[in-house]
């Protein structure tokens, strides 16, 4: 009885091929049937494709789409690529025509208004992405367009409008992020004399955020503006606590204050621990200028020789030649000024703040990138301390 079983599942074999024979040519019909009702500018495109003349391409297959209204992904993909191409008035009439297509189904419906706002947002039409993505809320790209409209807001500086939308979205927006939105206000407050507001808003983003340096550092400028010196001072130190990294930021305006109180030999003291345990650049230099004034030359010599021992840079010994300079002979003075001038001509480009995020450097610091848009991504110190830390 096996064998017989066995016999009938021999002759089983050469069915199976039959039967994939038979539903290959079916699919290569139909394969073969699809292929013959697409247009010759299909084919034309993407031979241009292959040989690398994408322009001609676009040309092609704008004749397809012109031919076939149907061909959804055709103008998705076309009105993609004028967007990253920055041709955004192209790029709104693809996804415009996509939207004025009677029978379009509503899933690409409302795929075609998220990239229409988003042209929108790329030609930089703020007012018609922001009524756009409005009306995709509560929709299946809900999510989509609450991160557009929380850009939208960052861009156009509506703060406010920026904190509801984020509180939304705390996988996009952090704390962190919605305090730097609470300091913006108080930055602007401060700007327009409104303390009372100013301090609110501080409140609330050190309610965001206890680390917030920059909540600490305008708060200082806040009780500095209202002649509470010594407030001030208790704030910018706090930053000490919170990312001792950024004190460089604020050396400045410590110094100036302890002036005022005429306790400079506290203020130097204070800022020769800070470049003792946090050493930086900009600390140095403050301290240098301090130390020139209140020891003279050959002090803040010494200073600047010890420190640059312990964190050799370029920009230190750029300072070094520097507070070398009054102490030389005028026959050797020629000598020095040349080697310093040639420094100066590596460290110009090292003397910038770098963004962690995207690397784009600046002469200024900054707590939002401008070229990424990263929330304190940029560190406190120049470029050469930077790589040297890493």
């Amino acid at each position: 009885m096996s064998e017989f079983f066995d016999y009938w599942q021999l002759l089983l074999i050469p069915a199976f091929f039959a039967l994939g024979w038979l539903a290959g040519r079916l699919d290569m019909r139909q394969v073969v049937h699809e292929s013959r009702a697409l247009p010759r500018s299909y084919f034309q495109g993407l031979n241009f494709l292959l040989n690398e003349q994408p322009d001609k391409a676009i040309d092609s297959f704008l004749e397809v789409a012109r031919v076939d209204s149907q061909t959804a992904e055709l103008h998705f993909a076309l009105g993609n690529l004028f967007r990253r191409r920055g041709e955004t008035e192209r790029a709104i009439r693809m996804h415009q025509n996509l939207l004025d297509l009677n029978d379009l189904d509503d899933k690409l419906r409302l795929l075609a208004l998220l990239e229409l706002g988003q042209d929108f947002l790329k030609a930089g039409l703020l007012d018609r992405a922001e009524e756009i993505f409005n009306k995709l809320l509560g929709t299946a790209q809900d999510e989509a367009a609450k991160r557009n409209l929380l850009e939208i807001y960052q861009l156009g500086k509506e703060w406010l409008k920026a904190v509801d939308i984020a509180r939304e979205l705390p996988d996009v927006a952090t704390q962190r992020e919605i305090a730097e939105y609470y300091c913006e206000l108080a930055a602007s407050e401060i700007m327009g004399s409104r303390p009372e507001t100013a301090r609110q808003y501080l409140d609330k983003a050190m309610q965001e955020n206890r680390l917030c340096v920059r909540a600490s550092l305008l708060q200082g400028d806040l009780l500095l503006q209202e002649g509470r010196l010594e407030d001030a001072l208790l704030s910018w130190q706090r930053i000490e606590q919170q990312a001792p990294v950024y004190l460089a930021l604020v050396a400045q305006r410590l110094l100036e204050t302890y002036r005022k109180l005429g306790r400079r030999d506290q203020g130097m003291a204070l800022l020769g621990g800070y470049l003792e345990h946090y050493p930086s650049l900009d600390l140095l230099e403050v301290v240098y200028q301090l130390m020139l004034e209140s020891e003279g030359n050959e002090a803040a010599y010494r200073l600047v020789r010890g420190e640059l021992q312990r964190n050799p840079t370029l920009l230190g010994l750029e300072k070094l030649m520097s507070a070398r300079l009054p102490l030389v002979s005028p026959e050797v003075r020629g000598d020095v000024e040349l080697a310093k001038t040639i420094i100066q001509g590596y460290t110009r480009r090292l003397s910038r703040y770098r963004c962690d995020n995207c690397g784009f450097k600046a002469r200024q610091f900054y707590w939002r990138c401008p070229a990424c848009g990263g929330w304190e991504t940029y560190s406190p110190r120049r470029g050469e301390e930077f790589d040297q830390s890493l």
